[in-house]
């Protein structure tokens, strides 16, 4: 599957960093799994999921960044979307996220293990997740999950 949407404005004479990243959907009775990230007076909505490292692979950074982000522990299912996303990151960094979107499964909850004290796990109906979402990508890949066989 190739990495042929890209969403989000290039600013002129702005070079955006690739940056692979891997997000995931997870259904529980009917709502989704966001984080919702406050720093300082800025909040928005997100798919959990991040950047991957260069020494795991995206399945493996999707259950550290939910373990992270939420405290779940998730069980990924399989890729079934690919969209870039370029945005500034909080600290200002112009990145262009390679993202794989995977359908996933919780498989337990420990608050204990999350780590990222500005996120907060929100389940919201996919209808309001896709108002919210802070990313095109994001919001394009929830569509594909629902429209998905």
């Amino acid at each position: 599957m190739s990495q042929e949407l890209q969403f989000g404005f290039a600013e002129p004479g702005t070079a955006y960093t690739p940056r692979p990243a891997a997000f995931g959907v997870v259904e529980r009775e009917g709502r989704i799994a966001c984080v919702r990230v406050t720093q300082q007076a800025a909040s928005w909505t997100d798919l959990p999921g991040g950047a991957v490292d260069p020494w795991e692979s995206e399945a493996e950074a999707l259950v550290r960044e939910f373990r992270e982000e939420t405290g779940l522990a998730v069980e990924p299912g399989d890729v079934f979307a690919r969209a870039a996303q370029r945005f500034r990151k909080s600290d200002g960094q112009p990145v262009n996220n390679l993202g794989a979107f995977f359908t996933a499964r919780a498989v337990a909850y420990d608050p204990a293990a999350k780590v990222e004290d500005d996120h907060e796990l929100v389940w919201l109906e996919p209808a309001e997740a896709l108002k919210a979402l802070r990313h095109d990508a994001h919001a394009w890949a929830v569509t594909a999950w629902l429209r998905r066989d």
